[in-house]
């Protein structure tokens, strides 16, 4: 198994806690939150980076993350909700690892991110509604990913196990 291991999805749907999974069992793999990467590499939050700058700004601080990280092999990626927008990034990850769409339901969605203020596209009056909305925009996109693990029923270690049974897949979808 020589690939990269690519997680996207909606904020909340368990990309970070299924990707430190994976990297326990995948002991050869780095694990690299590109959220987490972008705000050590540019000293900044995520939410002070769009309040000082603007969200075009972070989507290109994210995109310049995922060409770099893209480069090699053995790493599980964990995107932020909204890299995979991007036709660029969503061309090269597809291209440069195995993408799971991680698909959560969205009340479950919702209530997991409820009391986190750090979500900069959340932070409004109704963020109920703003997550609807996301989601709506987003789906599209998440299911160009080569798989689509529906998560709503399966514990963390089922899922892990879906990734790792669907790497040897060598026919995912379309």
């Amino acid at each position: 198994m020589e690939t990269n291991i690519i997680l996207v999805g909606m904020p909340a749907c368990g990309k970070t806690t299924v990707g430190k999974l994976l990297a326990d069992k995948l002991y050869d793999y780095t694990l690299i939150d590109t959220d987490s990467f972008i705000e050590k590499t540019s000293g900044m939050s995520i939410k002070d980076i769009f309040a000082k700058y603007s969200e075009d700004y972070f989507r290109k601080l994210e995109y310049d993350a995922i060409k770099l990280l893209c480069n090699g092999n053995r790493k599980i990626l964990s995107l932020g909700g909204g890299a995979f927008e991007n036709p660029d990034n969503r061309a090269t990850l597809l291209k440069y690892g195995k993408v799971f769409y991680l698909k959560s339901d969205l009340d479950v969605l919702y209530y997991r991110i409820s009391k986190d203020n750090s979500r900069p596209l959340l932070n409004n009056e109704n963020p109920r509604q703003a997550l609807e909305m996301l989601y709506k925009k987003r789906e599209e996109n998440f299911n160009k990913a080569h798989f689509v693990v529906d998560t709503d029923k399966l514990s963390e270690n089922e899922i892990v196990d879906i990734i790792l049974g669907s790497m040897y897949e060598t026919n995912p979808q379309s």
